[in-house]
């Protein structure tokens, strides 16, 4: 768990600080975004899956209404950002225990 948390905040350090890069700082805004939802979109047990949620609400901000090249460029770069992110929490956890939880037996759950 631990291992886990730190990773998260070194992720989000990175996503939240000050960058020249583009694809970044759409993550930034795209995290903000999805954020300022509220409800079920700021809290839930699974921090990674809500962070590749908020990297394709990026992406979609990016190419909608009409994709240019540099757009999808763009989401491509922002997509790859989240994915360095969220893999070594992935591989620590794996990937069933990330994204099916529900699937998972309740002894391998976390208590709330």
């Amino acid at each position: 768990m631990a291992s886990t948390i730190n990773t998260l905040v070194s992720a989000l350090s990175k996503v939240f600080s000050t960058s020249t890069d583009l694809a970044r700082n759409e993550l930034r805004q795209a995290c903000f975004g999805y954020l300022c939802f509220g409800g079920a979109f700021s809290n839930g047990s699974s921090l990674v899956l809500h962070f590749f949620v908020v990297a394709v609400c990026g992406v979609g901000l990016l190419i909608l209404p009409f994709p240019s090249p540099k757009s999808i460029w763009t989401g491509a770069k922002l997509m790859k950002a989240a994915s360095i992110f969220n893999f070594p929490i992935m591989k620590a956890k794996g990937v069933r225990r990330v994204f099916f939880l529900v699937t998972m037996p309740s002894h391998h759950r976390a208590s709330p």
